[in-house]
């Protein structure tokens, strides 16, 4: 029985790992093999304008233990740690985001995605929770991204 059992097991699991494995990310994410490394950059900051004619949005992390990947309209733009922030200039028009959360950045369990249709001039706050996520208040930015470092991140070659 119990040889039965551990051998149900051993399958289940060989199985479970393939199929985690075939799942696609979400359209607005990276390539599976990407991978960042992150530094904080811990000298006072400002929320900044964007410049003319484009957008700008804050990444701002709460929580987690390690980096969490940001991609936007399907391949990463860097990563963020916990406690610190990450801005990307912004073309006008309609954008798709991916939240990828370790510890598998490539499955899709682990990838949140939001869209947002950014105007020129205008400047955005998106704030990470563990698996939760959403926009915030610019008022609430502006004041939260001066006390935070910032996450400057590459990639990993």
């Amino acid at each position: 029985m119990k040889v039965a059992l551990a051998a149900f097991l051993s399958i289940a699991l060989t199985s479970a790992s393939a199929q985690k494995l075939s799942v696609a990310l979400p359209a607005s994410c990276g390539p599976r093999d990407a991978s960042f490394s992150v530094r904080l950059d811990k000298s006072k900051h400002a929320v900044t304008e964007p410049e003319p004619g484009m957008a700008r949005i804050y990444f701002i992390s709460d929580s987690g233990s390690s980096s969490t990947m940001l991609g936007i309209d399907g391949a990463w733009v860097g990563a963020i740690r916990a406690g610190s922030f990450y801005s990307v200039t912004l073309i006008p028009g309609e954008h798709h985001f991916c939240v990828a959360y370790p510890p598998v950045y490539r499955d899709e369990r682990f990838a949140k995605v939001a869209h947002l249709e950014a105007e020129a001039g205008k400047t955005y706050f998106f704030r990470l929770r563990g698996l939760e996520h959403g926009s915030i208040d610019s008022d609430a930015g502006k004041i939260i991204i001066p006390g935070l470092p910032l996450s400057v991140s590459r990639p990993k070659k």
